[in-house]
């Protein structure tokens, strides 16, 4: 199998695009920026869709949401939209997703999303070396999960942070 490299544009240090690209797993050099996005996909029932972390990959056997790089020339929704799909088989438009947060850390730009979708787990199609595993979990059952390290901390903290916004969104107002 050969390996595709993949690039990814450079933001400056307000976001701005500098017209360059970057090529992944490699440096970035001062002043430079990358985007990552992430959606937690939520049921309206009070559960959060979570993949595991295939064999190979960093933080392997690990639990997280689902997330990656922008490649170059995607915006931030074409980039959620597109790894949602490859990672789930989950469809949605780019107007579909929610923004949560935006935050920075080290040399990357992080967009948070959320998602609404009620979609049985042998409906979702995992990207074999990318996830092997996927279940809803309860608020409760996603905090031990953090306590227990079987969601890596990064993802744990992103969670703690958009708790509240995730919450308020993911409880029927009608049904409990």
């Amino acid at each position: 199998m050969k390996i595709v490299d993949e690039w990814n544009d450079i933001y400056d240090e307000n976001r701005q695009l500098t017209g360059r690209v970057h090529r992944r797993g490699t440096p970035w050099g001062p002043g430079e920026y990358g985007l990552v996005v992430c959606v937690w996909v939520y049921d309206g029932w009070g559960h959060l869709l979570l993949t595991r972390r295939a064999p190979g990959k960093s933080f392997a056997g690990t639990w997280e949401n689902s997330g990656g790089a922008a490649q170059a020339g995607e915006t931030s929704r074409q980039a959620i939209a597109r790894e949602l799909f490859e990672e789930t088989g989950i469809r949605a438009e780019e107007d579909e997703f929610e923004l949560l947060d935006t935050d920075m850390e080290r040399n990357i730009f992080y967009d948070h999303y959320c998602l609404k979708r009620q979609i049985r787990l042998k409906d979702v199609r995992l990207l074999p070396g990318e996830t092997d595993d996927v279940m809803w979990a309860s608020f409760g059952k996603v905090h031990w999960m953090i306590r227990t390290g079987k969601i890596c901390k990064i993802i744990g903290s992103q969670f703690h942070r958009q708790e509240k916004e995730l919450r308020l969104r993911n409880f029927n107002k009608f049904g409990r």
